[in-house]
């Protein structure tokens, strides 16, 4: 069973792309800046746990959070599948599929046959479009390949990953509404939302603390990595080019507010704001990158500099577009 249309083209973060390709089959057809704003999807988190080998940066809120934001947002049908059974899980979904709707999947990546970098990420999210006798068709990021396919072997294995993020064979569908919400409306409202979160985070190393904790602890990396040449530059790819769409998020997010304003015309001094930080972002990671590839700590020493920079800038502009979107 192969669906015809299902596609997403040139998506950047799997998430979006995802959603989007669900979204375009019940005929929704969203920008991916304007998927990942309405569902909420700017944050922080400095991520350092005992069984880490090194620490994340994250710059979104968890994975399929956004999924679930835009269909409450915009009044979908959102229906979610867990399950601990590999056999019901893969039941669920052929059975969806032969009703002709694509469903997404969370998984880990790893075990996925077309990606060429091998790293377990198991908040990994993609559009399911249809299944042979032995392959699973997929739609993925354009860095991935956009329409690409994988073995159902190495399937039910990124399925059935435990550890970090991982969920329970996780799967979802989407129906559209009887009618569409004021998408001014939904703008604002998750706008506002999204500045509260970020500005009152539950615990430090989220939101705008995180940022500034980040700042604290990027100074000692090169002594907290065991291979510094391998741990530093890729977390610099992960912030720049690992499905963030760029700047971790940071594009994506200023690339909602640009196309928001339209709608909601003093957003696009939000739009500005974003503008002044997603190159101070890119410069972090360069930064971070040439630690790893030198072994000089002073690149880090300006890395936390410029985190603590962020920290505040991104604050107050949070604090513009919740003052904006108060009511």
């Amino acid at each position: 069973m192969i669906l015809n249309g299902v596609a997403y083209p040139g998506g950047q973060h799997c998430e979006t792309t995802a959603l989007g390709a669900l979204l375009r089959h019940e005929k929704i057809t969203l920008s991916e800046p304007m998927l990942f704003g309405l569902g909420e999807g700017l944050g922080f988190v400095y991520w350092d746990a005992k069984r880490m080998d090194f620490p994340f940066l994250g710059g979104r809120t968890k994975p399929t959070s956004i999924v679930r934001t835009l269909a409450d947002r915009l009044g979908l049908t959102l229906r979610i599948e867990e399950t601990g059974s590999p056999r019901k899980a893969w039941r669920t979904v052929a059975t969806a599929l032969d009703a002709g709707r694509p469903v997404g999947l969370q998984l880990d990546s790893y075990h996925l046959d077309y990606f060429t970098t091998k790293v377990h990420f198991a908040g990994h999210v993609v559009a399911l479009y249809g299944y042979d006798d032995t392959r699973a068709y997929l739609i993925d990021t354009a860095q991935q390949g956009g329409t690409v396919s994988t073995t159902l072997d190495s399937l039910a294995r990124a399925r059935s990953q435990r550890g970090p993020m991982a969920a329970r064979h996780l799967s979802f569908t989407i129906s559209g509404p009887a009618s569409r919400p004021d998408l001014g409306d939904a703008i604002r409202a998750a706008v506002r939302s999204n500045a509260h979160a970020f500005l009152n985070p539950p615990i430090a190393n989220l939101g705008h603390r995180g940022i500034s904790k980040a700042a604290r602890e990027v100074p000692r990396w090169l002594a907290r990595s065991s291979d510094p040449a391998r741990d530093l530059p890729r977390a610099a790819m992960l912030m720049e080019r690992g499905g963030t769409g760029g700047s971790l998020f940071r594009v994506l997010y200023r690339d909602f507010l640009a196309e928001s304003a339209a709608l909601v015309h003093d957003l696009q001094r939000g739009a500005e704001r974003y503008a002044e930080i997603v190159p101070l972002w890119s410069e972090v990671a360069r930064l971070i990158a040439a630690a790893g590839e030198s072994g000089e700590a002073g690149h880090l020493t300006q890395a936390s500099g410029l985190l603590t920079e962020l920290a505040e800038k991104e604050r107050r502009a949070m604090q513009t577009l919740a003052d904006i979107c108060a009511v």
